[in-house]
């Protein structure tokens, strides 16, 4: 069973009687609906609704844990700080915790619709071993946390295996694939994975979330990008008609994640211009599990109620 243990991840605890209602009331995951053996995708916004910090949200000994970059795990317990007011809630960064992952095998990275079983107890798994709710189920991909000096996971020799199953399935991470603060949570597909709660209450950037989704205007994607040749770096521009449709993030040989606009995208395939990042032409598809498809014209949209 492939396995990675994380280097570059960090945990911030949340704990204390009003864990729940602090984070429920500032975050855009809903904490009423998460399951005891799930770790769930969220995102801590900025006013205007794009993603100060994104995380892994999972319940924890007298609270939750927020797996985060390590980079970033000060700013983001300060951030978390700045809400506290009088809420009765602790904030912490772990001191060196274990985090790390562990799926079926490697069919998914060749593979996007395997239908590989979750993995099983013959694996090191503990309570502390979760669902990763970002991918399907069949994935059998789960977030492994532990205390430093946990021999549960490998060392880091599994980097190029999370990174060839997380393009695989369309899941894209700040930092490789997207900035803080440049992207909606619609942009990297949270509100596809369970990252947001469309049903909750007020959450800091609710407003331009939700409006969004209501109006369907959301025009950035995760997509996978496939080619015949070796991708080139991330961060290439991905192009199409001489027009700039978004860029290139995570690689894995001949097979990328794309952040991109959807519509320029359908525009480029209607009109039959090629797709290129650095030259090399490439194929653009929606992940299999997602549940949105291209955007569909006025014209098309009509032919198709006739």
């Amino acid at each position: 069973m492939p396995n990675v243990r994380f280097s570059d991840r960090a945990l911030i605890l949340v704990a204390g009687e009003e864990a729940e209602h602090f984070l429920q009331n500032i975050v855009t995951t809903d904490l009423t609906t998460l399951a005891d053996d799930e770790a769930r995708p969220g995102a801590l916004l900025t006013p205007q609704g794009k993603i100060l910090f994104d995380f892994l949200l999972s319940k924890a000994p007298g609270g939750y844990r927020l797996d985060c970059r390590r980079d970033v795990a000060d700013d983001f317990a300060r951030r978390l700080s700045l809400y506290r007011l009088r809420a009765k809630v602790a904030i912490s960064v772990e001191d060196q915790p274990l985090v790390g992952a562990a799926w079926e095998d490697d069919s998914a990275s060749s593979d996007a619709e395997s239908t590989a079983s979750r993995p099983d107890s013959t694996t090191s798994r503990s309570e502390s071993t979760l669902r990763d709710a970002r991918f399907p189920a069949a994935a059998g991909v789960g977030r492994i946390y532990g205390p430093a000096g946990s021999a549960e996971v490998s060392g880091d020799d599994g980097t190029a295996a999370w990174n060839a199953i997380r393009v695989a399935y369309g899941i894209a991470e700040s930092g490789t694939d997207y900035a803080l603060g440049d992207a909606f949570p619609h942009d990297v597909l949270l509100d596809q994975t369970g990252g947001v709660g469309f049903r909750k209450g007020c959450y800091v950037g609710q407003e331009v979330v939700s409006r969004m989704q209501h109006r369907g205007t959301a025009r950035r994607r995760v997509l996978i990008a496939t080619a015949e040749t070796p991708l080139p770096a991330p961060g290439t521009p991905v192009e199409a008609g001489g027009r700039s449709l978004g860029a290139l993030g995570t690689v894995s040989g001949k097979a990328a994640l794309a952040i991109v606009r959807v519509d320029r995208v359908k525009e480029a395939m209607d009109a039959g211009q090629p797709v290129t990042a650095g030259g090399v032409g490439l194929s653009l598809a929606i992940p299999a599990w997602a549940g949105f498809g291209f955007p569909v014209a006025p014209a098309e949209s009509a032919a198709g109620d006739a």
